[in-house]
């Protein structure tokens, strides 16, 4: 299968030259309808549309990767739909992984030792304070938010081993459809969220682990191979926002838009067997409940972190 994609050209929110031929640069408008006509054209319509059926995840046919790297290239996310038996191994995970050019994960103090953390409710230890290993809604964000600069998490799997009994649902909204609904607002919003302090996350300490120290950066960057990145946490504790009025008010539209109905948000419960990769896009999940019983009975996902952008092979590019 063919894709094609427009390329990310370069960063700069203006200036001259190539810089203003990237679709991210405020001075550079024509790029930017170009790419965000493109954009919205080619974005799925509904949840279904993200699914593709695998026959082995750990072993891609190239049909199958062709139709993961197609949704990829239209949304920054994909589902992959594989048999829930045999269960996909961590190691099958990272095959997967690496057949779109990921590699280098984002190994934290609550990974595994492999560096894929297993997301369960946890029953004692230090996962029990992080709301990602409890049973409690996680509010819209991207992951690895208060990384530092150099340590960005640019792509995410998550697998399911088993899903609850009831609830754990996913919505997601691509970072770049966001960047294109706050900038169709008003381009302020987007020079806000770009400022290099506009929002900060205090540091952290765990006892037995180097302190974290306060994670400071803008919302929306470019990356050095040109593509947006986002971080984002809805969070409402252990977050600053620059006090600027213009950075107050692009944080309210951002919120806005994750509270609306926009057709662009797909919400998509994962099952046994099914697998998400995407490029940090933004996403949240509601509230679930196990069976009451532990093992097989628990909600369970696998989840691996990458410093890697995604890379499609054999992608055709296209510009308007």
């Amino acid at each position: 299968m063919t894709v094609r994609i427009i390329p990310h050209q370069g960063p700069g929110q203006g200036g001259s030259g190539l810089l203003d031929e990237s679709p991210f640069s405020l001075a550079a408008t024509d790029a930017y309808v170009r790419w965000r006509d493109h954009r919205l054209a080619h974005h799925p319509r509904t949840p279904g549309d993200l699914i593709v059926e695998v026959a082995n995840p750990a072993a891609l046919t190239p049909a199958e990767e062709g139709a993961l790297a197609d949704r990829l290239a239209r949304c920054n996310m994909a589902v992959y739909a594989g048999p829930a038996e045999p269960i996909l191994s961590r190691e099958g995970l990272r095959a997967f992984g690496r057949r779109f050019g990921l590699e280098r994960l984002d190994a934290n103090m609550l990974s595994d030792i492999d560096g894929i953390t297993p997301l369960s409710v946890a029953e004692g230890g230090t996962r029990t304070r992080y709301i990602p290993y409890t049973n409690r809604p996680l509010a819209w964000h991207t992951d690895g938010y208060y990384n530092a600069p150099d340590a960005q998490v640019r792509a995410i799997l998550l697998h399911c081993v088993h899903p609850a009994a009831e609830g754990g649902a996913n919505a997601l909204l691509d970072h770049e459809v966001a960047y294109i609904l706050l900038r169709d607002a008003d381009p302020a919003h987007i020079a806000a969220l770009s400022r290099p302090d506009a929002m900060t996350i205090p540091g952290n300490a765990e006892e037995g682990q180097p302190p974290r120290p306060d994670s400071v950066g803008p919302v929306f960057s470019v990356m050095p191979d040109g593509r947006l990145h986002m971080r984002y946490t809805r969070r409402k504790t252990s977050i600053v926002w620059a006090p600027d009025p213009a950075v107050q008010a692009a944080v309210a539209a951002l919120e806005g838009i994750l509270e609306s109905d926009t057709s662009y948000i797909l919400r998509h419960r994962l099952a046994a067997g099914q697998g998400l990769i995407c490029a940090n896009v933004l996403h949240n999940r509601t509230k679930f409940e196990d069976s009451g019983e532990r093992g097989d009975g628990a909600r369970l996902l696998y989840r691996a972190r990458y410093h890697d952008p995604i890379h499609i092979q054999h992608q055709e590019t296209l510009v308007p």
